[in-house]
């Protein structure tokens, strides 16, 4: 699941998300609902395949 103001600008209850973690908290609990985990940051990189600049 893929998140932020770009994709998808209402949140659950139809209004119009001010700011991305209205965002972040929604897709926490479709997580919890479907029984996920969220990724941390690192993990999501391994799962992109995207390497940390150094």
């Amino acid at each position: 699941m893929r998140l932020g103001l770009e994709g998808n600008v209402c949140v659950s209850n139809g209004d119009m998300a001010k700011e991305n973690f209205e965002m972040v908290e929604w897709d926490m609990c479709v997580a919890q609902v479907i029984g996920r985990e969220p990724a941390s940051p690192d993990e999501a990189r391994e799962i992109m395949g995207l390497r940390e600049k150094v």
